[in-house]
């Protein structure tokens, strides 16, 4: 889908030529004469339409009025998650009508909030995405174009511009995990990492079973040997800073298929577990956004890619296995196979001097009882990092919920024949698992994201949701806002400053 944005009055809006023309109507709209202000004031007078987010009316060849339907929205106060709601509630409509042209009318809206412009844009690639690699006969859909109609462009086009590369990333990443398995194996996501390499500051390599033997990920490899699909060590670096900066490493669980192994899952629902790479699936996302805003930071991602397969060579429970760190686990579980591949690459990430570590996995269903599809878990052992990734999922309508790291919760995985065991029993379970990897974390700031609950739905909607990529990049994009507050201003910044001709000029 294309998306512009332009600078259009409410008036000018009425002439424009459009197959669909959505008015957001906030709370306490101000009046105008234009016939579309008209016929708001009209609906909302009448009690045919309320301001609540949601509420529609929708009418046909309206006088006065070029486009052919016209859709007014509710959106209440505006609020970034209101304005979600408004248009996936218009644009599900229109989805399905011959509407290819649709006009977003932000114009009624005062003092309109960049963040705002970035929920629009981002509702509307949400609402008329459909996935369709493996159907033999996909129906594209007909809404092909989306105009983004303001009232400033100053303050809305960076918003804008940042929506488009989020787009991008989330689809990416919606792409990747709504692939059936057979079409999402360890080299194929390993193929779809390369061709992220052919994009300005981004650098790939894939690593196999022999480079992943010498660096002596043993738990990583032990999940891995239970299936034919050969295993790949997927490394990503966007150098967009100087190489001396710290980088934010990315670590997304690729678990490219899950069984469960010889502690298999059952058969009900198995199919969703092709959604076990969700985590390796937002990295790739984020590195595309990152691709096209072209941020002045340094992250790098690393992605542990394999299968979770039954078979003669499978790790069995009670098997003990010595991970990259020298540290052995009991493996009580083979279906908590996802701790076992990134506690290795955790281990890993310390080569890299990061800033911060954040690991992103669909770890638990014990998260999923507790926080539901709402919000993601956090745990972390560093505050300022906590708080930035909360701060970052409140604003980017992907928020996460902190979770505790009390020591005590790691009394469960104590076992007589090992460093640790892998599992710690049903209560907690989500805690636990937290516990089972913060013990690779080393002394780097690091934080764990369990999406379990938030990365795909179930049911008529199944598919992925493109969850943390808009936490993920909002995260990001706060340091390097953060940096450069932090920096002193440069000698030629300071000069500019001083001189009067130059502060005309800009």
């Amino acid at each position: 889908m294309d998306f512009e944005l332009k600078k259009l009055t409410r008036s000018l809006i009425c002439s424009e030529k459009t197959d669909a023309l959505v008015v957001l109507i906030p709370e306490g709209m101000t009046p105008g004469d234009d016939p579309l202000s008209t016929l708001a004031a009209l609906a909302l007078k009448s009690g045919d339409l309320e301001a609540k987010p949601g509420k529609l009316l929708s009418a046909y060849r309206c006088e006065g009025i070029v486009a052919t339907r016209v859709v007014l929205s509710g959106v209440g106060d505006a609020s970034p998650k209101n304005i979600r709601t408004a248009i996936n509630a218009a644009m599900s409509g229109l989805k399905t009508s011959n509407a290819q042209r649709v006009m977003v009318c932000l114009s009624a809206i005062e003092n309109l909030p960049p963040a705002a412009v970035r929920a629009a844009v981002v509702a509307c690639s949400e609402t008329v995405y459909a996935y369709s690699t493996t159907k033999s006969k996909p129906v594209p859909g007909k809404l092909q174009r989306v105009l983004m109609a303001v009232n400033d462009l100053t303050s809305a086009q960076p918003a804008f511009d940042k929506a488009i590369g989020l787009v991008k990333g989330i689809e990416l990443a919606k792409e990747w995990a709504n692939r059936p398995a057979n079409h999402a194996t360890p080299t194929l996501l390993a193929g779809a990492a390369k061709e992220l390499a052919k994009l300005p500051r981004i650098k790939v390599e894939s690593l196999g079973l022999k480079e992943v033997e010498k660096l002596g990920m043993g738990a990583f490899i032990a999940v891995a040997q239970g299936s034919a699909e050969p295993l790949r060590f997927i490394v990503l670096r966007y150098e967009g800073a100087a190489k001396a900066e710290a980088p934010v490493v990315l670590i997304g669980k690729g678990i490219t298929f899950d069984t469960g192994g010889i502690s298999i899952k059952p058969a009900a629902e198995m199919d969703e577990m092709k959604f076990d790479m969700c985590g390796a699936a937002s990295v790739l996302g984020t590195f595309r956004a990152l691709a096209e805003l072209q941020p002045s930071i340094n992250v790098v991602g690393l992605i542990p890619a394999c299968e979770n397969m039954p078979s003669e060579r499978a790790i069995k429970p009670g098997d003990v296995v010595t991970s990259m760190s020298g540290q052995t686990i009991e493996i009580l579980n083979t279906d908590a196979e996802g701790r076992l591949v990134l506690c290795d690459v955790l281990t890993y990430a310390a080569r890299f001097k990061p800033k911060a570590v954040i690991d992103i996995a669909t770890l638990t269903g014990a998260c999923v009882v507790a926080l539901g599809a709402v919000r993601s878990g956090l745990f972390s052992n560093n505050e300022p990092l906590a708080e930035s990734l909360a701060k970052a999922g409140d604003a980017s309508l992907d928020p996460c919920w902190r979770m505790p790291l009390d020591d005590e919760y790691a009394d469960g995985l104590k076992t007589n024949f090992a460093d640790v065991a892998n599992v710690a029993g049903r209560a907690g379970g989500a805690v636990t698992a937290a516990k089972f990897l913060q013990r690779f974390a080393g002394e780097f700031a690091w934080a764990h994201l369990d999406i379990a609950g938030t990365a795909w739905k179930g049911g008529a909607a199944k598919g992925a949701t493109g969850r943390p990529v808009p936490l993920l990049l909002e995260y990001l994009l706060g340091q390097v806002a953060a940096e450069m507050s932090a920096k002193p201003p440069s000698k030629a910044r300071l000069a500019k400053r001083s001189t009067p001709a130059a502060k005309t000029q800009a």
